[in-house]
Order: structure tokens, then C-alpha cells, then sequence
């Protein structure tokens, strides 16, 4: 007579670990993997992108890759495209010089301070910095008023 031995008895793992405790622990290490890849982000693209600096003030959108541009006040500022509040497309309207959510109607100044609605912080900023007469805007520094309050503040290009 054979004598059918439990193949967990030689298992190296705690008794512990069950199905829901391994998939929890695989997820946690699924999302630190995202989170770290030698200290930039694993979705980083290392992708920057080169506009000209506008001669006056004026607003432009890039939807290809999800960026806002904004001259104002002798300033240049690079917003992220979606709204903070449930990522709708930001609209510029030009006739009152601000930006709006078109779905719940958050309002933002042109260097993207919250005004009203239902949002409930300041637009998004892209890092940026000079290269002669161009604005690079890093799409990879991504910064949130709320979170990063000194960095949001700092990403901004004095002209």
C-alpha cells in the first residue's frame, strides 16, 4: 500500500500563505516594479519635447502627446492635457483666458491655479527648462499641486 504524502510538507513557504496571501504579496511586488526601475518610473520614456517659445502671450495644446503650453505674464508653463478631477480633456477659452473641464466645469487661471468646480487642486505641471528659443517640457516630471507642492511651484520658465 502506497501512502499519498501532502507535497506541501517540504514547501520552504510559511503554512500561512495561502492563495489570497500570495496573490496579495504578488501584487505589492507587481507594484513596486512599476513604481522603481533604478529610480524613474518603468512607464518613463526618458521623452522630452522641444517647442518654440511663443512671442506673446497665447495657449497651445498638444494632443499627440497630452501636454498644454501656456505663455503668460512672461512665463512659460507645460500642463498636463487632462483635467486633475477625472481626466477630461482641458479646453482653453480664449474669450475669458482661462481654462475649463467641459464636464463638470472646473475652472483654472492661465498658470493653471484651481478657480471653481469640482476639482480640488491646481492643473498638473510638466517640468521645463530653456534650449535657446525653445521650451522642453519632460513629460516624465510630472507634477501634482497637492503632492508636490514645491516642485508644481518650481515648474515654471521665467522668460
Amino acid at each position: 500500500m502506497t501512502v499519498k504524502r501532502d507535497p506541501c510538507t517540504d514547501c520552504p513557504l510559511p503554512r500561512y500563505i495561502d492563495r489570497r496571501n500570495f496573490l496579495q504579496l504578488a501584487m505589492v511586488a507587481f507594484g513596486g516594479a512599476l513604481n522603481l526601475r533604478l529610480g524613474r518610473a518603468i512607464w518613463s520614456r526618458d521623452e522630452e519635447h522641444a517647442y518654440p517659445i511663443p512671442a506673446a502671450d497665447s495657449t497651445i495644446i498638444d494632443k499627440d502627446h497630452q501636454v498644454i503650453l501656456v505663455r503668460f505674464e512672461q512665463k512659460m508653463y507645460a500642463f498636463n492635457l487632462s483635467c486633475p478631477h477625472q481626466n477630461t480633456a482641458l479646453h482653453w477659452l480664449q474669450d475669458e483666458a482661462r481654462f475649463q473641464c467641459p464636464k463638470h466645469k472646473s475652472r483654472y487661471q492661465p498658470d493653471g491655479v484651481f478657480i471653481s468646480g469640482r476639482a480640488t487642486r491646481n492643473m498638473d505641471r510638466f517640468a521645463v527648462r530653456r534650449d535657446g528659443d525653445n521650451i522642453v517640457v519632460d513629460v516624465d516630471k510630472f507634477y501634482k499641486s497637492d503632492e508636490n507642492p514645491a516642485d508644481w511651484a518650481a515648474a515654471v520658465l521665467a522668460l
